[in-house]
């Protein structure tokens, strides 16, 4: 029994040494952790001093997404042989010259996605089919009044690449003013654009003068990367003529550049679902169109130039 004392005895002593050491180290851990914390602070103050110098500023980040998948004999599906595939590729990129007096931003975003389905037996779907198709060039001219506002001219031009490029195709040239209220935001109020849409054939597709808002932002948290842009065009002859689009991309890096990507696209083109209605509907027009609310997404791995 004594013998038994004496062990929990030197079991006791040995959990509260180790509790004391555990406790000690992080007494001296603590002042290391601020002084981390500190230069992490002093490091991001540096950087927006950076950020802030005058010059160039480029980047990019890009997604890509896809599946492969295939049957064989499988019969318990209504086709027990074939074979499947998904591929999507996004890609946004920037160069800004940012000076005290003027600056000048480019930007380019290009989504393509392909689908293809080939069932043993049907012919017809062997091939790759569009699934996705946005491709967008921007460039932003400012003269400053100071800091925040500037005196603007755009050009934003949007079509396809794999089908119909250029059928439609649009293409906006305006003049106004742009807010910067911070390096990461920019907001375009242009009430002199006019909107050129591009178009083949006898189709519905207008051009007209209207306004022109532009909201992006673009911002790096550590390693996520994020930018949004909302594009508006309001024609002042109708509001069928009008549009507009919202995409948002995100980036994640896990290791040397190589991460996850996510990126969700809508828009709102009444033109464009009037054009769409007619291959069904030959007597369809403005009034008789359900314009709904188009939308894509992308998600999978993604990589940070």
């Amino acid at each position: 029994m004594k013998k038994l004392s004496i062990l929990f005895l030197l079991i006791f002593v040995s959990f509260s040494a180790n509790a004391q050491t555990a406790e000690e180290l992080e007494k001296e851990q603590a002042p290391k952790k601020a002084k981390i914390a500190k230069l992490n602070d002093e490091v991001k103050a540096l950087q927006a001093k950076i950020d802030a110098l005058p010059g160039w500023r480029k980047g990019a980040f890009g997604t890509i997404g896809g599946s492969l998948s295939g049957f064989n004999n499988w019969y318990s599906r209504t086709a027990p042989t074939a074979s499947a595939g998904n591929i999507g590729i996004t890609v946004n990129g920037f160069a800004n010259l940012i000076k005290e007096d003027f600056f000048w931003r480019n930007s380019a975003a290009v989504n393509l996605g392909l689908v293809k389905l080939d069932v043993d037996g049907v012919s017809g779907d062997e091939g790759f089919e569009t699934a996705t198709d946005v491709f967008t060039l921007s460039s932003l001219y400012g003269k400053r009044f100071n800091k925040k506002w500037a005196l603007s001219g755009l050009a934003e031009y949007r079509t396809t690449i794999i089908d119909n490029f250029n059928d439609p195709g649009y293409l906006d040239l305006g003049a106004g003013i742009t807010w910067t209220p911070t390096n990461n935001l920019v907001v375009v109020m242009h009430p002199g654009n006019y909107n050129f849409v591009f178009s083949s054939g006898d189709t519905v597709f207008e051009s007209s003068l209207g306004a022109k808002i532009v909201a992006d932002y673009t911002k790096k948290y550590g390693k996520l990367s994020v930018k949004s842009n909302l594009s508006i065009f309001q024609s002042y002859k109708t509001a069928d003529l009008s549009n507009w689009t919202w995409t948002n991309s995100f980036g994640y890096t896990i290791w040397k550049g190589i991460g996850l990507g996510f990126e969700l696209g809508l828009r709102n083109n009444k033109q464009e679902a009037l054009n769409n209605a007619k291959i069904t509907d030959a007597n369809a027009d403005f009034s008789s169109v359900d314009n709904k609310i188009q939308s894509y997404w992308l998600f999978g791995l993604s990589y940070a130039f």
